[in-house]
């Protein structure tokens, strides 16, 4: 028996709902927040008192302009044409393409292969967030393997060109659009002059600037074993921080009993053997935050002890244990009356 559990918020366990952000977040405003369904999630921006529509419209249209580059379910996205034009031509891009690949790429070196952008054709074979979930055959598994590889992504400087060399390569920019996109509604928020916001792109979520009543905004870190429910921790943090979480929880299908969720371990194709069940990453840049979350979730634990003083983690393992960078001492908390006990790592 296959049985589905397909959200629009993205895996990436750091999930405030609506509800939740009028609860962690709250921030008296004098206009309604603006939801819309872009970058394949549900997506809130909460403007509060400087909120009006021809704003909102701007900030949204933005968001569509890069859905329509990097998603690829679009046939007709920058993305899908790079895809289908594997082995054939290079496809020039705009600096929004350009860039994001610079940085996947980046990534990608850094992490030596953990983020893998070409992991496309593995991504597609297990369906996972789709109506055609599976558990592939290893056969299956190999023959993608052998599609992807950062190292083989051409650029050219000359054109802003990208070149797939190997035909039915895929890229698959998913673990750091958004957090791109959330960065760059930061900027327009700058430009604008805006005081206030709050960013939640489909789990991507920014506090913008300052409250009014001057205090921390309050976010809440889902428990993996109870998503549903309340939150298991709560992050106060000082406005212009991004929280990004990955996990199992929200995307992923059960087959004979056993679980397997959407973050892929490039070297094996199979999902993430981790002892992590979420992985929070707390910083400024939201890109950075999204592929990071993704790279130490498939590190685990150990990851903590890699984390840049400028990079903040809390690790939920499988066993419910909460790990944190001892920067966040004075930040990180219970919520309500939970019986938890976090350490706080060097």
């Amino acid at each position: 028996m296959l049985k589905h559990r397909i959200k629009t918020y993205k895996s990436f366990i750091l999930i405030v709902t609506f509800f939740l952000f009028n609860l962690f977040v709250s921030c008296k405003n004098n206009s309604a927040p603006m939801t819309q369904q872009v970058l394949g999630t549900v997506c809130t921006i909460n403007l509060y008192e400087q909120g009006n529509d021809n704003l909102y419209t701007l900030l949204f249209n933005r968001l569509n302009d890069l859905d329509n580059d990097f998603n690829i379910n679009n046939p007709n996205s920058t993305l899908s044409k790079i895809n289908s034009n594997a082995g054939i031509k290079a496809i020039q891009v705009n600096n929004d393409v350009w860039f994001v690949m610079q940085e996947a790429l980046d990534f990608a070196k850094k992490s030596e292969g953990l983020f893998d952008p070409t992991l496309g054709p593995v991504i597609k074979l297990w369906g996972i967030n789709t109506e055609h979930a599976r558990v592939p055959r290893k056969e299956e598994i190999d023959v993608a393997l052998n599609l992807t590889g950062y190292e083989k992504v051409q650029m050219k400087d000359e054109d802003n060109s990208i070149y797939l060399p190997v035909k039915d390569m895929a890229l698959d920019l998913g673990g750091i659009v958004k957090g791109y996109a959330a960065d760059q509604i930061v900027l327009m928020l700058k430009q604008h002059k805006i005081k206030r916001a709050l960013i939640d792109l489909g789990g991507n979520i920014y506090v913008y600037g300052t409250k009014k009543d001057k205090n921390n905004w309050l976010v809440g870190i889902k428990n993996p074993e109870e998503p549903e429910g309340n939150p298991a921790l709560v992050l106060s943090l000082q406005g212009n921080n991004t929280v990004v979480t990955s996990g199992v929880y929200e995307r992923y299908f059960i087959q004979d009993g056993i679980r397997y969720h959407h973050i892929i371990d490039p070297r094996t194709g199979y999902p993430a053997l981790s002892d992590c069940s979420s992985v929070s990453i707390i910083t400024e840049s939201s890109l950075q935050a999204d592929a990071l979350s993704t790279i130490f979730f498939i590190l685990g634990t150990k990851a903590l002890s890699f984390a840049e003083d400028d990079i903040q983690s809390v690790f939920i393992s499988n066993s419910g244990q909460v790990q944190a960078s001892k920067t966040l001492k004075d930040k990180l908390y219970p919520y309500g009356d939970k019986d938890i006990k976090i350490e706080f790592r060097e």
